[in-house]
């Protein structure tokens, strides 16, 4: 294998992945072995000095020696260990990083729950978001969405069914526009639909359909659905419509989102669209129904 081939697989996200557990366990050697006696590492022998024949030492406090630095020659002893080590034991690296990528999955969903509860009666309780469901409902599921976000289109047969066929969940749809202007141009139109108790048949038509979300076409749509066209762009408008929108960026900022669709079923949560959505939705409605939310 040349150097460059060498240097293209460490680089990669699996080399790096599989590299920095071997780089972690030299490093802790090496620091168990600066602190150890120079004495101690070539013949495992500390230095022994016979205590005096008639003085008994008087206890004295005194600082702590300075650490010796490592000789060339015991740092090579420990790497060549460590060497030999993980050459006859290679599963140690996938150990090792099995054990890193779950403790970084801890940590990330500790911090998660952190801002959710947090957060809580904004995400669990909004003054202005649409609702659609059973607005009573036992298991609160959330999306922030766009309405340009394809990922979000194939999405939508899956949310639908769940609200369609769980006659117990409250799904809360967050207007979360971050691909374009016309993202935003169709949330307020959506907004003001939901004025007039229209929002769900103009989400439903709107992600549903092909082509660029925009104030053009979701005029065009809600004009179909037989809205109100004047007052529909009165409340376009609108400081509430305005406000909404503000406060599910702000709302999203603090979660970390920075993409759509994005789903909290109560306190756990499903970033993207898997193409088992559905399954995982129901899986973890009946995890909440059964275990609680524990920040809600």
């Amino acid at each position: 294998m040349t150097l460059a081939t060498c240097l293209a697989a460490l680089t990669s996200r699996k080399g790096v992945a599989l590299v920095a557990p071997a780089i972690l366990l030299v490093s802790t050697a090496l620091a168990i072995g600066q602190s150890q006696s120079p004495a101690t590492i070539p013949d495992g022998k500390a230095e022994q000095t016979p205590p005096a024949a008639t003085e008994v030492p008087t206890p004295q406090r005194t600082a702590p020696a300075a650490e010796a630095p490592l000789s060339a020659a015991q740092r090579k002893q420990i790497e060549g260990i460590i060497k030999d080590y993980l050459t006859k034991n290679p599963e140690i690296l996938m150990e090792m990083n099995t054990a890193l990528e779950a403790k970084m999955d801890q940590i990330a969903t500790e911090r998660t729950l952190a801002i959710i509860k947090g957060n809580a009666h904004e995400i669990f309780r909004p003054a202005a978001s649409p609702v659609v469901g059973n607005g009573k409902g036992d298991v609160t599921v959330l999306e922030f969405f766009d309405y340009n976000c394809g990922f979000c289109k194939r999405a939508f047969s899956d949310v639908a069914r769940l609200i369609d066929k769980d006659k117990q969940v409250k799904f809360i749809m967050k207007e979360f526009p971050i691909l374009s202007k016309g993202s935003e141009e169709a949330s307020r139109v959506a907004l003001a639909a939901k004025m007039q108790g229209k929002y769900w048949e103009f989400h439903r038509a709107m992600i549903e359909s092909s082509g660029q979300a925009n104030e053009a076409a979701a005029l065009r749509t809600a004009e179909k659905l037989g809205l109100d066209m004047a007052r529909l762009r009165k409340d376009m408008a609108s400081p509430d419509v305005k406000k909404e929108i503000d406060e599910t960026r702000a709302l999203a900022q603090k979660m970390g989102i920075q993409g759509t669709p994005y789903f909290l079923v109560a306190d756990r949560v499903i970033p993207g669209a898997p193409e088992n959505l559905l399954e995982r939705m129901n899986k973890l409605v009946a995890e909440v129904r059964k275990e609680g939310c524990k920040v809600c």
